[in-house]
């Protein structure tokens, strides 16, 4: 799930993977007490685990924002022996122009955190420090808004969805 968010985000996706067949582990993380290495490091492994109890083949991710750094975190260094594909639903791959806008603003810090402060577009802040991915991924973005989301667009350069342009959530490759 994405930031400022709980696991009920993704109730709709992971009914739909369990009506296709796939069995699901929906990961609820606290996005805005940690930071995005604490997340991956605490919350991640534990639900592989639960994965691993279906003894699956392969294990695929289907992340939302936030939820694609912090995979991109935890697979970095840590490839799992049967990793699947991963699918992204609008992250900031390349950090966000919204969030350098809105960074050293009091109430951004308190509302997203210490995640919040690492998702800049500078090429030291840990989206453009990850690397390139070694793995099956697709990355799925556009450029509809939520209601609220509709009056960040104007402080985000280019097509976007109100939190995230079109290019920012590209990978290499």
């Amino acid at each position: 799930h994405g930031m400022s968010r709980t696991s009920r985000s993704m109730v709709e996706m992971q009914s739909a993977l369990t009506k296709a067949g796939f069995y699901t582990v929906n990961l609820g993380y606290p996005s805005t007490k940690k930071d995005i290495g604490s997340i991956a490091a605490d919350h991640l492994p534990p639900a592989v685990v639960q994965c691993q109890h279906f003894s699956p083949t392969a294990i695929h991710f289907v992340t939302h924002s936030l939820g694609g750094i912090i995979v991109r975190q935890a697979l970095t260094g840590n490839r799992l022996i049967n990793l699947g594909r991963v699918v992204m639903l609008s992250p900031p791959n390349q950090g966000s122009a919204l969030v350098d806008r809105l960074k050293g603003w009091w109430l951004y810090g308190w509302l997203n955190g210490p995640a919040g402060q690492q998702l800049t577009t500078e090429a030291d802040s840990l989206p453009n420090t990850l690397g390139r991915v070694d793995y099956p991924v697709g990355v799925i973005t556009g450029d509809r808004h939520a209601f609220f989301d509709t009056w960040f667009s104007p402080l985000i350069p280019g097509i976007d969805d109100g939190k995230v342009s079109v290019a920012q959530a590209k990978l290499d490759g």
